[in-house]
């Protein structure tokens, strides 16, 4: 069995998926704090299969000893935490409590029962702002931008330095780009609460109406059209990566380091002709100050993941763009319209 830590939220519902998809026994912590657990007959419809589901925070030593000593969990994948950068630079103690310390408080309790491998869920945010592109893994961290970034580079360091005290530890450090889009179902996807941080969602959210225009963080930086670049990586090749560095730990002692992404950078006016194009909708926008915390230009050298784990990410953005604009027009509330109807029904 695979504890998936966070497996409700938007990443950690495709991973789950894709680990029932492969046979494995799946038991899903989330606390719900930014996800829904309208999420998980979703799943189970779509692999045909059950989990299990506990709610619960991965700061919480008793319930996490109760379920290592009440389930044969093998591994984890550890998605939960907080992941917005905006609300990070307002609020980084929140940050450094939920992904810091859950982390370790996740991996005491994985010690006190004897599991040993472990996927963990980091970001590109970890190079802050690299001077050359593409980023490699050997590319210095240096400090984070923002304390979103700050928080998975310590939850880094946590970990390395416990897999170089314990021979015992396999973990695989994933450090993702940007993802976007949705299982190609339309039955899960991306459901940010209240006013969007990241620009797909925003995106999608101006094209139903529930927003009346984007807002374009900076026009003045130095790329071709003086917005951001990022490297957008479908959602589903993201969760394919969780699958491949996990079968890869069996073999792989330590603390391993991979980038998940494209390659490619779009920059953010790209993206809004991009999504126009495959909405068929105009996308009205304004150009706003820049905000803090965010870099320039951010695209992945994912040759590494390529030769070590045979994982290259295979969607490009139309695709991306096309498969998130199905899960919203089939989902314009995104699960809440589900929601309000379970609690009508109680």
């Amino acid at each position: 069995m695979i504890l998936v830590t966070g497996g409700a939220g938007y990443i950690g519902s495709h991973a789950v998926l894709e680990l029932l998809g492969a046979g494995h026994e799946v038991l899903v912590l989330d606390n719900l704090c930014n996800s829904s657990a309208q999420v998980l007959p979703r799943l189970e419809r779509l692999a045909g299969r059950s989990l299990a589901f506990v709610q619960g925070d991965v700061r919480n030593r008793r319930l996490l000893d109760r379920l290592f000593q009440q389930h044969p969990i093998e591994a984890v994948l550890h998605f939960a935490g907080l992941k917005a950068v905006g609300e990070s630079v307002r609020e980084p103690l929140r940050y450094f409590e939920t992904n810091v310390a859950g982390s370790i408080a996740l991996c005491r309790a994985m010690g006190r029962a004897g599991v040993f491998r472990l996927v963990f869920s980091s970001s590109a945010t970890v190079y802050g702002e690299s001077v050359s592109m593409p980023i490699r893994e050997d590319a210095p961290t240096g400090i984070p931008t923002n304390p979103y970034g700050q928080s998975k580079l310590m939850a880094e360091n946590v970990l390395k330095g416990l897999a170089q005290s314990d021979p015992r530890w396999s973990i695989a450090i994933l450090r993702y780009f940007n993802p976007i889009g949705a299982h190609p179902s339309g039955l899960i996807g991306e459901d940010p609460d209240g006013i969007p941080n990241n620009l797909l969602p925003y995106m999608l959210q101006v094209a139903i109406g529930r927003l009346k225009r984007l807002s374009v963080y900076g026009d003045d930086y130095p790329t071709a059209d003086g917005t951001g670049v990022r490297d957008y990586i479908h959602v589903v090749d993201l969760a394919r990566g969780h699958l491949m560095a996990l079968q890869r730990l069996a073999d792989t002692p330590g603390a391993s380091v991979w980038n998940l992404g494209t390659g490619r950078g779009h920059s953010v006016l790209e993206m809004i002709r991009a999504f126009e194009r495959v909405s068929g909708r105009p996308l009205p926008y304004r150009i706003a100050a820049r905000r803090p915390g965010d870099v320039a230009q951010c695209w992945a050298d994912p040759g590494k993941a390529e030769r070590e784990l045979g994982w290259r990410a295979e969607r490009d953005l139309t695709c991306m763009l096309r498969d998130a604009w199905r899960w919203q027009v089939k989902n314009p509330h995104g699960y809440g319209m589900e929601k309000k109807r379970s609690a009508l029904a109680g």
